[in-house]
């Protein structure tokens, strides 16, 4: 979303922002960043339903929003598939607006090793939910897309491929940077002397699996 608001086109968009603050936690309920309107969605830390209560309060505000400064064919965009069972309400809300619904699928959540299998089992069924009553599907994997295409054919589903986007200027940082030397010397890392892999730090992406590969015998995967 950091990237969406800072690179808006044109003034006729203005952006709303949902953000999770958990109730220890001190932060204004409405703030501006990036031109947008950010506001804070209070959330009890209750486990894996933590993320769907936040997905259905967000959806709340976004409506009462929407009714309380008359927008005209608004537009809301959810990422993640986590409040399937609860969409088509919010969505015949939003068409009353005659309002578009946008959904960013993400990954497979319900494949993911860290939820139990009634999790999973929930996270398929809200999938299908979500795939079924958006306007929209936003897919930043074109493998994800085609997986939409495929699996959940029966709703004719609209999608869209937009890939994550990349800063292309050439980095000002060099080896001579004194911060770089340091690093260096802090881990033992010599430079073209090594790996870099950069994602998220969970049990799907295998890192235990790579980790082990390139400590066998040969350094080779």
């Amino acid at each position: 979303m950091d990237q969406l608001t800072a690179r808006k086109q044109t003034n006729r968009i203005h952006y709303y922002v949902a953000c999770r603050r958990d109730l220890s936690e001190n932060k204004a309920d409405l703030y501006e960043y990036n031109d947008a309107t950010c506001f804070n969605v209070d959330v009890p830390n209750i486990g894996p339903a933590k993320a769907i209560m936040y997905d259905v309060k967000a959806f709340k505000e976004a409506l009462k929003i929407i009714r309380q400064k008359k927008i005209a064919h608004p537009i809301v965009y959810v990422l993640a598939c986590r409040m399937g069972p609860f969409i088509n309400h919010f969505k015949k809300q939003l068409k009353l607006f005659n309002g578009e619904l946008l959904v960013n699928p993400d990954g497979h959540e319900w494949l993911r090793a860290k939820w139990s299998l009634p999790v999973r089992k929930y996270w398929k069924l809200s999938e299908q939910l979500m795939v079924k009553h958006a306007d929209l599907l936003i897919c930043d994997s074109q493998s994800i897309e085609k997986y939409i295409k495929t699996d959940y054919s029966k709703y004719q589903p609209q999608t869209r491929y937009i890939a994550y986007g990349s800063d292309i200027k050439k980095s000002e940082v060099s080896l001579r940077n004194q911060k770089v030397k340091e690093w260096y010397a802090k881990f033992n890392v010599k430079p073209n002397n090594y790996y870099l892999i950069v994602g998220r730090f969970v049990p799907e992406n295998n890192y235990a699996t790579m980790i082990k590969e390139f400590m066998k015998p040969d350094g080779r995967l």
